[in-house]
């Protein structure tokens, strides 16, 4: 008897690979060595935090919270989106809380975004961004941003919109390039999305992170765009929290009905204590974003001045806690065989760049270090680093 052979994996799953960034988090626990790769601060959280969570298991804040999100902790989302963006959101019909910023974008996408259409890309990218669009049988289509400032060209942005555009994704503070969108930039891609009827997907997940007078400009508070804006944010990297796992999504309410849909069958929902501890979050005083900035700033300098002392070319970051860096000037051929030997030899971990392209060979020249780390991190990540200055 003849049996039937099926393949037992889906295409969906062949057009991408895991995580090249959380993979290096685990070569780096092999080798012993330094973590500048994954974006996660490896430093306590506001007390405020670890007390707000604490009290709340203690409360019995254990079990399901509503589906789309705590009622306490939507109201203080809104309230900050009210007083730091200017917005008015309705936390009842407006706001679903997710399993992350990660989870937010993937249920965001599959709930608007149909087979055969196609979501525009800013390259280079965070690495989610085109697996996203291939689960929900989207085509991504890329637009370079052209160093050193990361601009994109506007025409070729313009010949990225046509009739099978559903949506745009825009990332500012950008990973891993730490541009912010400038306001012209904005709009303009405010007009296209008007023209086109396209819904901009913005991942703001570093907002308050910024430098040397850079601003956070929301997509959402733009002329025409509020109702065709999905705003993506979360507690992970303003509050130093990556593993609680607790994002948020602001929509229009047609919108949000579709994607509070998708996340109940993804996740159903995010972690009850930990929502309730992002009231705490919520309510810090802006003096608390003044400081987060200035002290981000100064890990920025002093990694900057480790590359200098390297001889690492890099481009300076305006936001986020990256630096993107070149192999200029090493016989490493690639951005892999660089980020081994770093690893291996030197024992520092970074990401290779080609991982945040659809063609890996455009940043095979590439390196993201992550400077969201303790004084006594990035001075160990020094003494190895400066190794290169004798084997170079």
């Amino acid at each position: 008897m003849n049996q039937i052979k099926k393949k037992k994996t889906s295409e969906k799953a062949e057009q991408f690979t895991e995580s090249v960034i959380r993979e290096m988090t685990r070569v780096a626990q092999r080798y012993n060595a330094v973590n500048l790769a994954q974006g996660f601060p490896d430093f306590a959280c506001p007390a405020e935090l670890k007390t707000a969570a604490c009290e709340a298991i203690q409360e019995d804040i254990n079990q399901y919270a509503i589906t789309w999100g705590d009622r306490p902790f939507r109201q203080a989302i809104a309230e900050k989106v009210r007083w730091y963006l200017g917005l008015e959101i309705d936390p009842e019909t407006q706001i679903t809380v997710t399993c992350g910023s990660t989870e937010a974008m993937a249920a965001t996408m599959l709930a608007t975004v149909d087979p055969g259409e196609e979501v525009i890309v800013f390259e280079p990218y965070y690495e989610n961004y085109g697996p996203d669009a291939v689960l929900a049988g989207a085509s991504p289509r890329y637009v370079k941003l052209h160093p050193p400032d990361w601009t994109f060209d506007e025409a070729e942005l313009r010949q990225a919109f046509n009739a099978k555009t559903k949506a745009i994704i825009i990332n500012t503070p950008h990973n891993p390039t730490g541009k912010v969108f400038t306001r012209d930039e904005l709009n303009l891609i405010a007009q296209l999305c008007q023209k086109w009827d396209v819904l901009a997907f913005t991942d703001e997940i570093y907002e308050h992170i910024l430098y040397d007078g850079a601003k956070h400009i929301a997509m959402a508070t733009l002329p025409g765009m509020e109702d065709r804006t999905v705003t993506i944010n979360g507690l992970s990297k303003t509050y130093s929290v990556t593993g609680w796992r607790v994002g948020y999504i602001l929509a229009n309410p047609e919108l949000t009905v579709a994607i509070r849909k998708v996340h109940d069958f993804l996740t159903v929902g995010s972690p009850a204590p930990l929502q309730r501890a992002g009231v705490a979050a919520m309510k810090l005083p802006i003096t608390y974003y003044e400081e987060l900035a200035r002290i981000y700033q100064e890990k920025r300098d002093f990694l900057i001045q480790i590359l200098d002392d390297a001889n690492i070319e890099y481009f300076v970051p305006k936001g986020a806690y990256y630096i993107l860096a070149t192999i200029k000037g090493f016989d490493r051929q690639t951005d892999i065989d660089f980020t081994n030997y770093l690893i291996k030899e030197i024992g520092v971990a970074v990401v290779p760049g080609s991982s945040f392209f659809s063609q890996p060979d455009k940043g095979n020249q590439l390196i993201r270090f992550c400077f969201s780390k303790t004084s006594e991190t990035l001075n160990s990540a020094r003494e190895r680093l400066l190794e290169l200055q004798v084997k170079y």
